[in-house]
């Protein structure tokens, strides 16, 4: 991808700043992504008050990663749901015949 198709952005994540070159289409994306993961380690500093920087980028990271994992396969199973549900619907049919 040519430079001209990626722009520099700085996120804010807690106390750190991260400068990235994102592809432009992108950097609402990678916008959103920071917002919500700030959003969720202030949910879990309040939760663990207690807990060190690296705890609370643990829990964060974890619930992101445990919510993509569960994504993937709701869109995995989806077109497999769509042909069993097709194929019931054969059977139902073939046998109230």
């Amino acid at each position: 991808m040519p430079l001209s198709d990626k722009q520099h952005i700085n996120l804010h994540l807690d106390a750190h700043t991260v400068g990235l070159d994102v592809p432009r289409d992108q950097e609402p994306n990678y916008r959103f992504a920071a917002e919500l993961l700030n959003k969720r380690y202030q949910y879990y500093l309040k939760l663990r008050p207690n807990a060190s920087a690296e705890q609370l980028w643990m829990y964060t990271a974890l619930e992101i990663a445990v919510a993509l994992q569960s994504d993937a396969r709701a869109k995995s199973i989806a077109p497999v749901e769509k042909e069993l549900k097709e194929l019931n619907q054969l059977i139902t049919e073939k046998l109230t015949k």
